[in-house]
């Protein structure tokens, strides 16, 4: 009887065991993993920031989208000026028998510059004020405020215009990106102080400074995260908007300087010729554009990803 009872224990199944519960971890919700979750599902964003990759490639290494480099002597030949594309030179040549694919190529990489640094600037020397003045108030905010109206009320174009004319050292990519940039900061100023304002007196702001944590902790800790999400819109959308003042610049002659390249300095050769040659205006204009849009097309989504009331 007791074997009986010892092997009846012996095989009792062992499903009567508590088994230790595997929870899988809850996902955290934030803004910005939801907007992630949200752009790599929306295909204007991914056609975007592929055109944009691709640009970005293109503008660093040129080279190897061509059979040299535009400024060498042997690229352009006179007897050349104004042919039609044809299998050997898709794009055809412009006046002073260029190769258009390599000019248009190689252009790029200013504009993209300009468009990059631009922005850049604008948005660090924008942002930052901005969370300066709407974090203290008072009279730092009165201060920065009137003093942002002043570069506000300036036109970009004719702005660049002025000052480009009165720089003994402008002509390159750098000092047009520097004078957009003086320009085009009070755009992110107003925005960022406009969202700090919006963050500062939230709950959870009150319980940081409940807890203890100093003015520093809690605007780069709290604030700036939580208010940096329409500059970064903003941002994207003005760095197409950036590329084409750069190129009515160059194509007023007040921008890019030859012997550098640049799309606005090619449209503006172009123009007079379009009727005999329209192709030395139709593929530099067609890559401008198709850059913008890029550059538009991610700042759209970016803001469709962020912005909670288009959820």
């Amino acid at each position: 009887m007791s074997d009986t009872i010892t092997k009846g224990a012996e095989t009792q199944p062992e499903d009567n065991q508590p088994k230790a519960k595997t929870e899988k971890p809850e996902r955290v919700a934030s803004l910005w993993t939801d907007a992630m979750r949200d752009l790599r599902r929306n295909p204007v964003f991914i056609i975007g920031a592929v055109l944009v990759f691709f640009l970005l490639v293109i503008s660093i290494a040129p080279g190897l989208f061509t059979k040299g480099s535009p400024f060498d002597g042997d690229a352009c030949d006179l007897a050349d000026s104004l042919k039609r594309p044809s299998a050997d030179h898709w794009f055809g040549f412009d006046v002073q028998g260029c190769d258009v694919y390599t000019r248009t190529v190689w252009g790029a990489r200013n504009s993209i510059i300009v468009g990059i640094v631009t922005t850049l600037v604008v948005t660090v020397v924008g942002a930052l004020l901005g969370l300066w003045a709407g974090w203290k108030g008072g009279i730092v905010d009165s201060i920065l405020s009137r003093f942002t109206e002043i570069f506000f009320s300036i036109p970009l174009l004719l702005g660049g215009m002025l000052i480009m004319s009165m720089i003994p050292w402008a002509g390159n990519a750098y000092s047009v990106s520097l004078v957009m940039a003086v320009l085009g900061w009070p755009q992110i100023f107003r925005i960022m102080r406009a969202s700090v304002l919006a963050n500062k007196n939230n709950d959870y702001v009150m319980a940081a400074r409940a807890l203890g944590a100093g003015s520093g902790r809690i605007t780069f800790r709290h604030i700036l995260p939580n208010a940096i999400a329409p500059v970064i819109v903003v941002a994207a959308i003005s760095l197409g908007v950036y590329i084409g003042a750069e190129a009515a610049l160059s194509y007023l002659g007040i921008g890019v300087q030859p012997p550098q390249i640049s799309w606005g300095l090619m449209i503006s050769d172009a123009s007079v010729r379009f009727l005999d040659a329209p192709h030395v205006l139709l593929f530099p204009s067609a890559a401008l554009s198709i850059t913008v849009l890029a550059f538009i097309m991610l700042g759209d989504a970016v803001r469709d990803a962020l912005d909670p009331k288009l959820r």
